[in-house]
């Protein structure tokens, strides 16, 4: 008998659910990325190594993102910052970054393991997230660019407007299914879209 596992997605067995919506919704469960949760000064001289580091400025508006050249760059808070990669290694992404901002008394965390990605796209994608979001989520109070750590349904995600019909939603993996289901269960309102 093998004794090898191998790593599978947590939303395996939801994929052709969420791939078989329509009526102005595509929903799927999108690959892992390497994620490193960041703290820094933003005001110091570590902010702008990392910046240079990852190809952008740290963006220091709350709730806000920006594009890095592999991946995201996300607010969380004053001094804090989740960063995405889709082709780093999650070890070799936590040292690179360690490196940098640990000669600035800051600190890199990997947290890769800790959430996946849902993905929503369509005209009714932002209808389909205020079903079960208290946030504003209209184009003028939520346009691209924007993120909110915020729930959906009984679930904790973070939140990010990709484009005026395009959303991710991190959440912690041990969530990911009930996120799934209730995207399902929401989409129903739209069967006769």
């Amino acid at each position: 008998m093998a004794d090898t596992l191998y790593r599978t997605h947590p939303l395996e067995n939801r994929r052709a659910a969420l791939a078989g919506l329509s009526g102005g919704l595509t929903v799927f469960a999108e690959e892992p990325v390497a994620a490193v949760d960041l703290r820094i000064d933003p005001d110091g001289p570590g902010a702008a190594a990392l910046g240079r580091t990852l190809g952008t400025a740290l963006p220091v508006e709350p709730n806000t993102w920006t594009h890095t050249c592999e991946g995201q760059l996300i607010w969380l808070g004053p001094d804090e910052w989740l960063v995405t990669s889709s082709t780093a290694q999650p070890p070799e992404f936590e040292q690179e970054l360690g490196w940098v901002v640990s000669a600035f008394d800051g600190a890199a965390i990997d947290v890769s393991a800790q959430r996946t990605s849902i993905r929503l796209r369509g005209p009714l994608a932002r209808e389909l997230l205020s079903l079960g979001c208290s946030l504003d989520l209209r184009p003028s109070a939520f346009p691209a660019g924007a993120c909110a750590q915020t729930q959906i349904g009984y679930t904790g995600v973070l939140l990010l407007a990709l484009g005026a019909e395009d959303f991710r939603l991190f959440v912690r993996q041990s969530f990911a299914a009930y996120l799934a289901d209730w995207v399902l269960d929401a989409a129903e309102e739209f069967r006769d879209h």
